[in-house]
């Protein structure tokens, strides 16, 4: 798969003066600003959330053996759970989760930092698991759901039963869904009597949360550049499967030229 370049996206853009492109950004950066402060508020009524406690006993098989969901905290008060699509039998993971997940291990410091931990949760065995993640090089602690009903009870996975309706229950609403298992991003809270409370779960669109790349994307004059794809991730592969991207090409007159 190439890299896209100006030449297969033609840009038509005004060219002006740069007191001309100071004032047309400045107008853009009033919008900007108030954007933030809307995400701001969001996020103090993310926060303000009422909990669910977590009553059930999902147990996980990890590379240290079998684990609860309160021992995968790591010690810490807070898990932020990555719901990665790999079922059982699948050769690999699915590859928009992979883009997801690239963007881990470079948090996971950083998350340590504030009190949480960073968790990937798949239905796939574990030995499937940490063959691909092996492949992969990731470092972050991905653990199987494959014997509980994680999966199912967070939405993200569904049964032929539910599939065969036509419509599953995903991001809140009933709506049809193509396959078996979907993404999601959940959090847990776990305080000092040891107790798990359930805080947040977001879906479809919001798991973008987690993918670093979308936002510098879009500081780019072409951007995501997904509105002519079949879907918008079309273009995402596993990281070791892009294929190199071509040299760049002198411009037209120039008195360089590309060596081999």
């Amino acid at each position: 798969m190439s890299t896209l370049t100006n030449e297969t996206i033609p840009l038509h853009h005004p060219v002006v003066s740069r007191d001309q492109w100071i004032a047309a950004r400045k107008s853009l950066l009033a919008r900007e600003k108030a954007l933030t402060r809307l995400g701001d508020q969001i996020a103090r009524e993310r926060r303000a959330l009422p909990w669910v406690r977590i009553d059930k006993d999902y147990v996980f098989d990890t590379p240290d053996g079998r684990r609860t969901l309160a021992e995968l905290f790591d010690g810490r008060r807070q898990l932020l759970v990555q719901h990665f699509m790999f079922a059982p039998g699948w050769e690999q993971g699915c590859k928009s989760c992979s883009y997801m997940a690239d963007h881990n291990d470079g948090a996971n410091p950083h998350l340590a930092q504030r009190d949480v931990t960073l968790l990937v949760v798949s239905r796939a065995p574990l030995a499937d698991i940490e063959r691909f993640r092996r492949r992969m090089g990731w470092q972050f602690r991905w653990v199987s759901s494959h014997d509980s009903d994680f999966n199912r009870d967070f939405c993200v996975s569904f049964t032929p039963e539910e599939q065969a309706r036509g419509e599953v229950y995903y991001n809140y609403v009933m709506q049809p869904f193509p396959q078996a298992e979907a993404p999601g991003v959940s959090v847990f809270y776990k305080d000092d009597a040891g107790q798990v409370f359930h805080t947040y779960s977001t879906y479809g669109r919001g798991v973008e949360v987690m993918m670093g790349t979308y936002p510098l994307l879009d500081l780019t004059p072409i951007g995501r550049n997904e509105d002519g794809l079949g879907h918008t991730m079309e273009w995402v592969r596993h990281h070791d499967r892009y294929t190199p991207a071509p040299p760049a090409k002198p411009a037209s007159g120039s008195c360089c030229h590309a060596t081999a």
